[in-house]
């Protein structure tokens, strides 16, 4: 294998917001990129919807124009891989059309189906305590109640649109979808199946349906695909129609990839065990990879099959990080009314870090909760919702900037307490020579778009209290990922040179003159939860 040679993928990042489309090197060096956005559609009742269409031309879109720029020799990329938003739903016919919108992430109209399927006389937190624990023993996890997983998307179109059900010939993930529409092959990768909840990991390399909960879950078995890979491999060629839009070679290979967590835990450079990546993007996730199936079912989290063959990772995510300051941005502080026009609206993200800079730690003992869209980690509770608290005729707009920022941070500490619980019998094992006091994970690679901002990264080093090391062009850890697990699939690199080929802008270390206010604050953010979720309840569900 030569780890010398250096050729170029087209590496999609199809995420929520849009298609960020990205010519990296095989060594993850990103040469150029362009990103197009995409419509979310939401609607009364949980609905949260995007066309695949318009994934699909904003995809073709941004290839065709990085291409054409000449930004490399178009005979030299080798390779496509694309990196999706997870846990969504695209019917297609069996000519590969899709059949209605695709139901995506956010979507919670399928719960009802879900806590049908959870009846029973013995339950823990809502869930049917024996059918949970045969959903996990299989498959690490299993249909949550939030109503968000693909299988309850199913559920509900089966039931509400069982006109679609029956004329779908698979339910593809946004990953698969894409890559159908690059290869015409149907086909899902280990990594992308895996949140339907209806496959087989025990054996983490050899994964297959579970006829048993295909069964309890009452979906047809024959409306999944068939074809389960690697994210390594190759799915086939690019159909001749692709390649003549782009202008690729027609010889150029399309690689399974993986969701978006998959391949920024890659991207990330955090590729061997119990190195621990935050990603701070509209949501957020702290992820590391492990060599063991576990399961924490009290806090959403457990090991799933990982872009990297034979591996497991520790997965979870919140609803809401880099989100809670678009939303302070476009429905409090820069609202579209007539009496703002739309060129008055400065840099904003450059604004709210410079004014959190000059503003104190703490934010004079204001206190924000993130939970703009319920929680999924670490407790899974739909109808819990944001707020600022302890606001006083003290209190300023510097005050409320720097309070969302520290929010999000207490949220991911929250997280991060039971991540490490996870994986500490672990990693004490493999460390004889821990002391007292030593830190489980000292460091943290961050990445998404939250990572480009260094007051923010300073937050999360004071919060977490752990070192923070902030990956260079951290907005492209989705793209590099996707590069990197198909330099692998084609051999140009093995999975232990990705390392030393992500570069590290800065690393920020905790303030200990911040130590024991945050402390003080983080206490008070879990009281707040403690004390407000029932009201919470009483009022959203």
């Amino acid at each position: 294998m030569s780890i010398e040679k250096k050729k170029y993928i087209l590496a999609i990042d199809h995420g929520t917001s849009g298609a960020k489309t990205a010519i990296c090197s095989t060594h993850g060096d990103v040469v150029d990129w362009i990103f197009e956005e995409v419509p979310l559609h939401i609607f009364e009742g949980g609905g949260a919807e995007q066309d695949p269409d318009d994934w699909w031309n904003a995809i073709m879109n941004t290839a065709k124009k990085l291409i054409d720029s000449g930004c490399v020799p178009v005979e030299e990329i080798v390779g496509v891989c694309n990196t999706s938003q997870w846990s969504g739903t695209v019917a297609v016919d069996k000519d590969g059309n899709h059949l209605m919108n695709s139901i995506i992430w956010m979507d919670t109209r399928g719960q009802p189906y879900i806590k049908k399927l959870h009846k029973s006389l013995l339950q823990v937190s809502g869930y049917s305590l024996p059918l949970i624990l045969k959903w996990i023993k299989i498959t690490g996890g299993g249909p949550t109640l939030s109503g968000k997983d693909p299988i309850a998307h199913i559920l509900w179109i089966k039931n509400q649109r069982p006109d679609i059900y029956e004329k779908t010939f698979n339910f593809l993930e946004p990953h698969d979808f894409i890559n159908l529409k690059l290869t015409g092959k149907f086909a899902a990768s280990f990594a992308s199946i895996h949140n339907h909840w209806l496959t087989d990991i025990r054996d983490i390399n050899n994964i297959t349906y579970s006829k048993k909960l295909i069964k309890k879950a009452g979906v047809t078995p024959d409306k999944f695909p068939s074809d389960l890979r690697n994210s390594i491999d190759v799915l086939g060629p690019i159909t001749k129609e692709v390649a003549d839009t782009l202008g690729l070679e027609k010889s150029t290979k399309v690689l399974m990839g993986a969701p978006d967590l998959h391949a920024a835990t890659i991207g990330s450079g955090a590729v061997r065990d119990y190195e621990g990546h935050l990603c701070i993007g509209t949501s957020d996730w702290l992820i590391c990879h492990v060599p063991f199936k576990k399961t924490d079912m009290f806090h959403g989290m457990a090991s799933f099959p990982s872009a990297i063959p034979g591996k497991y990772f520790l997965a979870n995510e919140q609803e809401i990080a880099g989100g809670a300051l678009t939303y302070l941005r476009d429905n409090i502080l820069y609202h579209k009314d007539e009496l703002l026009v739309e060129e008055a609206v400065p840099d904003v993200y450059k604004v709210f870090d410079k004014i959190v800079e000059n503003t104190p730690a703490g934010a004079n003992g204001l206190i924000f909760t993130p939970w703009l869209y319920g929680e999924r980690t670490p407790i899974d509770d739909h109808t819990i919702r944001a707020g600022l608290h302890n606001i006083s005729l003290n209190t300023t707009r510097e005050h409320l900037i720097r309070a969302v920022f520290e929010g999000v941070a207490y949220n991911v500490r929250w997280l991060f307490y039971y991540v490490e619980q996870f994986i500490k019998k672990w990693v004490k094992k493999e460390r004889p020579g821990m002391k007292k006091g030593d830190f489980i994970m000292p460091e943290i690679n961050i990445i998404g778009g939250g990572a480009s901002s260094n007051v923010w990264c300073q937050i999360f080093a004071d919060v977490l209290n752990r070192k923070i090391k902030q990956v260079e062009n951290p907005i492209q850890a989705n793209a590099r990922g996707a590069a990197f697990i198909a330099s692998v699939g084609l051999g140009y690199i093995d999975w232990d040179h990705i390392p030393k080929h992500i570069k590290i802008s800065k690393v920020f270390t905790p303030n200990p003159e911040n130590r024991q206010r945050y402390d003080k604050l983080y206490s008070e953010y879990l009281n707040i939860y403690k004390l407000m979720k029932k009201w919470y309840k009483r009022l959203n569900e």
